[in-house]
Order: C-alpha cells, then structure tokens, then sequence
C-alpha cells in the first residue's frame, strides 16, 4: 500500500548502532501480542504440563543449535558465539525450577506459568543500569518468544523469503532473524527498542547493513509501503525525504566513503601528536570473541576486559581453571601487548541467582564489586589465583574495580600475595611483577588519589559511573539525564586531580569509560593527563586519527581554560571546537 498526493518530510530520531545510509519503501513489523491462556489443571494433569515444559525447551534448543550452525557457516564463528548466551538461558536452573514450581503449587497451565515468570525476570533485567545485562534481557525476550510459540503452536515470522527491497521498521527484531536477512533485500533496519550493544546491533554491523534502534514507537505509527530514508550515522528515519534531502545524503555518502579510507589506513600508525607526544589506545573487551575485533582495528592491547561475562546465565559459579583457561587464551594471543583484566564487578544491582546476593534498598550504594569480593573470599580466591596463572602466559595486569578507599586496595593485596605464595607452594607458574590498578569510578578514589597511587602502578578511571555517583544521576532516568554532563566543572577536576596524583607518585593513569570513545573530548582527556584511553574496538581508528592531528600548545591552552571554567557548556563547546578543527571529517556524519 503506497500513499498518495504531497506529503511533508518527517523524522524519528533513535540511536545510530550501524552505520550507512539507504531509501526506499519499509516493511512494518508490528509488536506481536500473544494471549497467554490461564486455566486451572488438576492434579492428576500437572506431569503433563510439565512434560510439555520439558519438551519445550528441548524443541527450542534444537532451533537455536540450528541457527547457530547456520550463522557459523555463512557469517562466522565469532556472530554465532552470540547464540552461546541463548542456550544457556535454556539450561537455568532459577528458570525451570520456578516454572515447574509455578505450575505444581498454583495448578496452572504451563504457557501461563512460564509467561508469569519470564515477565518479571526480563524486567528485573531491564532495570539495572547496566548496558550489558540489559542486553541479555533481550537474548531472553528472544529464546522465551521461542519457547512460548513451541508452547502454543505458533509459527514465527518467516523473513528469509522476502522478495522485493525494503527497509523493515519492527518494534524489535531478534538476532536470530536479524542474522539470516539478505542484504541485497533488506536495505536497512529500524526498531522501536534496542541499543548499540544489543544483539541485534552487532548482526546488522557484521551483515554490513545500517541500522537504527531506540526509535520508540515508529512501528506503531508508520504503515507498510511508506516511502523513508535510514541514517545509520545520526540515528534517523526520514519519512518522505524531499529532493533536497536525497541530494544531501547522497554527498554524506560519499565522504563517508573517504573517511573510511583514511581510518582503515591509519589502524597500523602510532596514537602521537602533531609534535611526538605518544598516547596508548587500548580496548575494551567482554569475551575471548572480542579478541580478533582488537586486533583488527589496532589496539595497543586491552585496557578493560569485563570478566563477568563468566558469571551470567550459568546454574554453577566459573570454576577457576575455567577462568583461567579464558585469561590465558587473550593473555597468550595479544602477547606482548598488556591485558588488564578488572576484577569481578557483580553485586547487588546485577542479576546473577547462584551469588545469592540480597536485595537491596539502594545497590548502586550496596555490596558489590570490591566491597563484594573482599567477603566472598571463596570467590575471589578462584579469580585471583586465575589471573595470576594466566599472567605466566602473557602480559597480564589486574584492577580493582568500585575502589572507596585505601583500605579495600591493601585487603585485596593481601589475598594477592597469600595466594602468590599458595601458587609458589604448588610449583604453578605466574608473574612474580604482576601489575595492579585501580579503577576511579567513585569521588572519594579521585579526592584519594594520592594516597591509593602509593599502593598499586596504574589508574583507569571509569567515567560512566565517576559521572553518576559524583552528580547523583541515574543516565539511564529519562527525566533527569539532562544533568549527566561529562564535563561538568566538578568531572574535569576529578579526572585532571587523578591524573596528576598518579604521575606525582610515578603510575600512568588512563579512561576506560565512554569519554575515552568520544572524539570531541578526546582533546580534553589528553589536556587533562590521561595517558592511555580504552574504547570498543570499532572506536579505536577515529579516536586515533584525531589525537595524530592535534598539537601539545592547543591541548594544553585547552586544559587551563577547562580548569577555570565554571560552565560545562562552554567546556564541551571549546573541546568540541579544537576537535572539529583538528580532525572535520570525523564529523561529517552530521546533517
């Protein structure tokens, strides 16, 4: 169905997660609304409802196990390992003894038992602040939509036999389908929900195909046939672009075209400045896939590999030869460059059943990370001595993540060099200089600073969660997320007071939070004192490419006026600046 007569250009905005730009006619996929029936079993039924649970589940791991070798053989190992997480929610034991306990205590039918219970853990999910965990809220929406048409009999949506060009708009779209769409058919990807860590994100990268998600309720207000255009650099859908604005995008394109060439050129030179200053640029990894995207685009190692990845979805805690074994695998293929592995970073406010963590009030203040560690010693011990013995393989060193105060840093010391000496007495190999840092990520550890440098060799500073304790603001809160401002007078002086304690006392100090990714302050974490900056692999090339065009007098003349200045507008607006005019066509994705 197309629309007739003139009609005015229109644009929903979302979040850019893969980049291109394409026009033509969208395919709507509306929200699928199931209605999960309830009725009473008796109690001579309820073997038979479970047996159907049962055999569900069995179903549904038949599928997944067929899609990932599907996606292994024409897309690669590393996007099918995406299906990993997906069978492992079919293995949860906090999932099947709940339903089945559902279905005997309250006599109910299994569809209704198993929706009752996935609905309140995908939202206890949904609500941490957490982008990864988030995200595996909807691996779950995923293998449950699965498991409840197995339960009911309902076919899914078959998008692999699509015949004409279209751009699909969908309030979402699973990666399991998202991995299977014909690129020469499907030109673009928009839905309601989603971020650039989804799922589905990485599949419309890898698949080369631009994508925008987060765009709210498009699917519900936009019509199959609509004539749009997909910017996968802004975050945008044009409905009815004008002439004007199909001549304009078209120019984009071809910039674009030019900037990625300089950025693939440039992944083998060196991070230094116009006058010789030399930067590290290392990356942020969550699992041994991540490692050949660290390569790939140039990273001078890894500054930040999230380990609690080991610890999601699982009906057992990692055993410490398996955390070795993962250690050791991206110690051994990134040597000589440095991994610095962070410490668990679990706790009250991230969901994991087999830690029995209790429910808090406020866990964003509670018993986490560090705090969480240094009483589950059972549990810090297993990971302790396993990064020790990966260090024997490669250029390993360790951080603390959730730091307050010197006290934690001398505590986990301590459990280092007791477990040292357990390792000595076993004859097992390790690292006897291993490095520790610290992770700055709360007010205190940045006013502390000089004193926690006595006792370990290198900062990183996590400005995601430096920002929200040092502002009192959730950035995931709608209504105040205005007020999440990295360069908020009091941010700038927390990092530059950190930065200048660790080279006071002899350490290096850098960012591994998503400041260090955004080019238009890159100027200002270097006028700061940051000396290494970790990011998301795909990030490395643009951030590299700017610090290659700016010079130490603009840097510096930039972080005396960032250090008096007392507005946090005129701050980003003097860093976007020299920015701007160092490196332009970074920017050219802007219209």
């Amino acid at each position: 169905m197309t629309e007739q007569g003139p009609v005015e250009e229109r644009i929903f905005r979302g979040i850019p997660v893969s980049s291109g730009v394409c026009h033509g006619r969208i395919l709507v996929l509306k929200k699928a609304e199931l209605s999960i029936p309830k009725y009473d079993v008796s109690e001579e039924d309820l073997p038979q409802q479970v047996q159907r649970f049962e055999q569900a589940l069995i179903t549904t791991r038949r599928e997944i196990l067929d899609v990932q070798h599907k996606i292994s053989k024409a897309i690669g190992d590393e996007e099918a390992r995406i299906f990993d997480a997906h069978l492992l929610v079919l293995e949860d034991p906090t999932l099947i003894d709940s339903v089945t306990n559902q279905i005997v205590q309250k006599r109910v039918n299994v569809e209704w038992a198993f929706h009752e219970f996935t609905e309140k853990y995908t939202a206890t999910l949904n609500a941490i602040d957490d982008a990864y965990l988030r995200e595996r809220a909807a691996d779950m929406r995923d293998v449950n939509s699965r498991i409840l048409n197995n339960l009911m009999g309902v076919q899914r949506q078959d998008l692999q036999n699509l015949r004409e060009p279209c751009i699909i708009v969908a309030y979402d779209l699973p990666p399991s389908e998202t991995a299977f769409l014909d690129r020469k058919i499907v030109l673009g990807i928009g839905t309601d929900i989603g971020s650039k860590t989804s799922h589905t994100a990485i599949m419309a990268r890898s698949l080369q195909i631009p994508a925008v998600t987060g765009l709210q309720n498009a699917s519900q207000k936009l019509q199959s046939g609509t004539y749009v255009l997909l910017d996968g650099y802004n975050g945008a859908l044009i409905i009815h672009p004008s002439d004007q604005t199909l001549f304009e995008y078209g120019q984009l394109v071809r910039r674009q075209v030019n900037i990625q060439e300089k950025l693939r050129e440039i992944t083998v030179l060196p991070a230094v400045t116009l006058d010789g200053t030399k930067l590290t640029l290392s990356a942020n990894i969550e699992q041994i896939s991540d490692i050949e995207s660290v390569k790939y685009f140039g990273a001078e190692g890894v500054g930040l590999f999230r380990t609690e990845y080991l610890f999601i979805n699982r009906s057992a805690l990692p055993t410490e030869d398996e955390q070795y074994d993962a250690y050791r695998k991206v110690a051994s293929e990134l040597k000589p460059q440095p991994v610095i592995i962070r410490t668990l970073d679990l706790g009250g406010d991230k969901f994991i059943s087999k830690l029995q963590v209790a429910q808090e009030m406020n866990p964003f203040l509670g018993w986490r990370a560090i705090r969480y560690c240094l009483e589950e010693k059972e549990v810090f011990r297993a990971q302790l001595r396993a990064i020790l013995r990966a260090s024997a393989e490669g250029n390993v060193k360790m951080m603390y993540p959730m730091v307050s105060c010197q006290d934690e840093v001398l505590k986990a010391n301590a459990f280092v060099e007791e477990y040292k000496a357990e390792l000595r007495a076993e004859g097992k190999a390790f690292d006897e200089n291993l490095e520790i840092g610290v992770m700055i990520e709360i007010p205190s550890a940045a006013i502390a600073a000089n004193f926690l440098a006595k006792h370990v060799k290198f900062f990183s500073i996590g400005t995601n969660d430096l920002i929200q304790y040092t502002l009192a603001v959730d950035r995931m809160n709608q209504k105040i997320a205005y007020l999440y401002e990295p360069t908020h007078p009091a941010i700038v002086r927390l990092i530059q007071m950190t930065a200048e304690a660790a080279h006071a006392n002899n350490i290096w100090c850098g960012v591994c939070g998503e400041m260090a990714g955004d080019p238009e302050l890159t100027p200002l974490l270097l006028a700061l004192g940051a000396d290494e900056l970790s990011m998301a692999p795909p990030l490395l090339p643009q951030i590299k490419l700017m610090i290659r065009r700016l010079k130490n007098a603009e840097i510096k003349e930039l972080g005396e006026f960032a250090l008096k200045c007392d507005s946090s507008r005129e701050i980003l607006e003097r860093s976007r600046a020299l920015a701007r005019m160092a490196a332009p066509g970074l920017f050219e994705t802007q219209m």
